[in-house]
């Protein structure tokens, strides 16, 4: 009797931890990922209000801005990726996936979630290779010479970054009981907003 109930508490604690360790690392992958999109942001505001306030005050912009505005929403976009994994707001193609529930639906989501967790791993291969090679040919930008492989390096990082969050949305799945369409994010597309379904109500008691 003892020895079953601790075997069974074991249990219960394992996932519990295993949810805290993912947590931990989804938190500190947040803030990697808001650190990176929103600074970019912010000094291309910065920049660009800079350069047209030279431009209007001393009719002498900063030189450079538009360049560095082209690395900055190169670095958004990609790190960007990452972010939108997070946050469960990437484009899916859902068609068969709404036509299932339970089981099937978890099981395909899963699936999904894994084929597309090895093509970011591949696509950040397949960049990092392509920042080497522009590191060998030394490339650097036109006019302020910044070399370029230092801004590439946000496609490996940040398809390796949305890389992980979907193995951590299958970690998740496997170790919850709900379906999550990310770590955090709750599966709510079976779920009605209560104000619909009291208008809906409303609307059959007026017509009846």
């Amino acid at each position: 009797m003892t020895q079953s109930s601790s075997s069974s508490g074991e249990r219960a604690k394992r996932p519990n931890g295993v949810l805290r360790a993912l947590n931990t690392l989804d938190r500190i992958l947040g803030i990697i990922e808001r650190v990176i999109v929103a600074g970019s942001i912010l000094v291309m505001a910065a920049l660009m209000s800079a350069h047209v306030v030279g431009n209007l005050l001393f009719q002498q912009g900063i030189s450079g801005t538009y360049e560095v505005t082209e690395m900055l929403i190169v670095i958004i976009t990609f790190v960007g990726v990452g972010y939108a994994t997070r946050n469960a707001r990437h484009i899916s193609m859902s068609a068969i996936y709404d036509q299932l529930g339970g089981r099937l639906r978890k099981g395909l989501l899963i699936l999904i979630c894994l084929g597309t967790a090895v093509l970011m791993f591949y696509f950040a291969f397949k960049s990092a290779e392509y920042v080497m090679t522009i590191y060998g040919r030394g490339r650097a930008s036109a006019s302020l010479h910044i070399p370029l492989w230092i801004i590439y390096l946000a496609l490996p990082v940040g398809f390796t970054l949305a890389g992980v969050q979907y193995l951590l949305t299958v970690a998740r799945n496997l170790v919850s009981q709900d379906i999550y369409r990310s770590f955090n994010e709750k599966e709510a597309y079976a779920e009605v907003p209560d104000d619909l379904e009291t208008s809906s109500d409303d609307d059959a008691s007026r017509g009846a």
